[in-house]
């Protein structure tokens, strides 16, 4: 009994021994994956996006369009009223016929008066004619101007959207007064999705341009297929402030336990698994693979 108690207390030392050294050799596996790979779970889906505004302020008429719905470049998204547009229109085409007979006038009456007989017109005749003739001119064009700008205006009444996107975030409605540079809705771009990865700054140096990258969005098991695009070569320095007379505001304090800080890493996509439908916004976990 003695030998065999003493072979149990043996078998559970070597086993406990192994089971400790496998989990010390796993724990620094962790560690040095964590420390030494290049991965982070703190990873963005983006998209450029084009805020849409009106060039001109008015009473939206009609919304064309629905919220998350896709668009095509030129489409109609909303019309503004255009009622004082073509009044406006008709107004400074009026304006316009009006100058441009008194430009047409006043030159055939130059043309009559100082090129058939110039030798009995006093210099001072032809100065006055000139300077009224060029006053004739410049309302004409002054009146082409202002009709061409109506015109722009009427145009600008219907706003289309400028690329192939997504609406997205739309509250504007029917019967709405919007103002001239008042963002109404956001366009997503179609196709210009790309990923921040937000590294460890002890990681950036193991990440290279053109590096293989596998992401996985968050909460599924579809993997994304991208490559390195570029770097972020700064980061705000938030202890780096400014005091009276721009002298730098240094904290006095200084904390021991410093976290690392987050430089962006931009993505490119090159394949989006079957099924799989890309949104700005979405968490995802980065893996870099190291080209050797």
């Amino acid at each position: 009994m003695n030998k065999n108690s003493k072979l149990i207390k043996f078998i559970k030392f070597v086993i406990t021994f192994f089971i400790v050294v496998i989990a010390i050799f796993l724990a620094l596996k962790l560690w040095h994956n964590y420390m030494n790979n290049p991965w982070t779970r703190d990873g963005r889906i983006r998209a450029d996006t084009i805020m849409i505004s009106p060039d001109v302020s008015g009473l939206v008429e009609k919304v064309y369009v629905k919220d998350n719905q896709l668009v095509k470049k030129g489409e109609l998204i909303f019309q503004i009223d255009k009622k004082r547009f073509l009044e406006d229109v008709a107004k400074y085409a009026t304006l316009f016929e009006i100058q441009k007979s008194e430009y047409q006038m006043k030159k055939k009456q130059f043309d009559r008066r100082f090129k058939v007989n110039n030798d009995v017109i006093s210099k001072e005749e032809h100065e006055t004619a000139t300077y009224q003739l060029e006053i004739a001119k410049a309302n004409y064009d002054k009146a082409l101007v202002e009709l061409n700008i109506a015109k722009l205006n009427l145009e600008r009444s219907s706003v289309k959207a400028s690329e192939d996107g997504w609406v997205t975030n739309l509250v504007l409605k029917n019967g709405d007064y919007i103002n001239k540079g008042e963002n109404s809705l956001a366009l997503i771009i179609n196709n210009s999705f790309w990923i921040y990865g937000y590294f460890e700054e002890h990681k950036i140096p193991l990440i290279k341009e053109g590096d293989i990258a596998n992401i996985q969005p968050l909460g599924t098991d579809f993997i994304i297929k991208g490559h390195v695009e570029s770097i972020a070569n700064g980061i705000t320095d938030r202890d780096n402030d400014f005091g009276k007379r721009l002298l730098a505001n240094v904290n006095p304090s200084f904390t021991w336990v410093r976290l690392a800080q987050r430089i962006p890493v931009r993505i490119h996509i090159d394949e989006v698994p079957e099924g799989f439908i890309l949104r700005a916004g979405v968490t995802c976990t980065i893996k870099i693979i190291q080209n050797k």
